[in-house]
């Protein structure tokens, strides 16, 4: 996918299955002034070595009205972990701060052209794209970790500040599509990015 949601465009509207058996469309988050949509999966070592950082953000974040919301759109053919079932598991298991839809058909994530697990989108109360890409510099060990992306440009957004780095280049694992789109790598291709 070589087209990503361009600075200053409006959020793409989706309805979508959640882990908590609702379905949920961008509307119901307007009572929200601010969200953060970010693409992200089950198995992917950038996503779940920097889950804590993201749990971290979104609760330091949530009473200055940003809500987030994660959207699975990996095809589970390529990785079992990644299928529905394992998404209810996993928020069981970790009861993660934010709604965690599936994208099954992957249609959402071509509307907003995320790149990479995890893909962080952050829009503002108007639903227009202030800043895409990373939440860290190093999310798949953040023990090494030197910026949180995310965490400065919601810091400039809650403040009425004008977001200093509005676009970043995304790290970690390719999205993995399904069908005439997918290109099958091997476990170890979660390295490049």
């Amino acid at each position: 996918m070589s087209y990503t949601l361009q600075h200053g465009h409006k959020a793409p509207d989706f309805r979508l299955p959640a882990t908590d058996g609702r379905e949920y469309s961008l509307a119901d988050f307007d009572s929200h002034p601010y969200l953060v949509v970010f693409f992200t999966c089950n198995h992917c070592p950038y996503v779940i070595g920097s889950d804590e950082v993201t749990r971290a953000t979104a609760e330091k974040f949530r009473d200055a009205g940003v809500v987030f919301v994660g959207i699975n759109s990996n095809t589970e053919h390529t990785y079992e972990d990644d299928s529905f079932p394992n998404m209810v598991k996993r928020m069981e298991e970790h009861k993660f701060p934010w709604k965690y839809l599936y994208d099954r058909d992957q249609s959402v994530v071509k509307e907003y052209g995320a790149l990479k697990t995890p893909h962080f989108f952050v829009f503002n109360r108007e639903r227009e794209l202030v800043y895409t890409g990373r939440g860290v510099d190093s999310p798949r060990d953040t023990s090494r970790m030197t910026v949180n992306d995310l965490d400065r440009a919601l810091t400039e957004l809650t403040s009425g500040r004008e977001i200093s780095v509005p676009v970043t280049n995304p790290i970690g694992c390719n999205i993995k599509w399904e069908g005439r789109d997918a290109k099958w790598m091997p476990p170890e291709a979660c390295d490049l990015v």
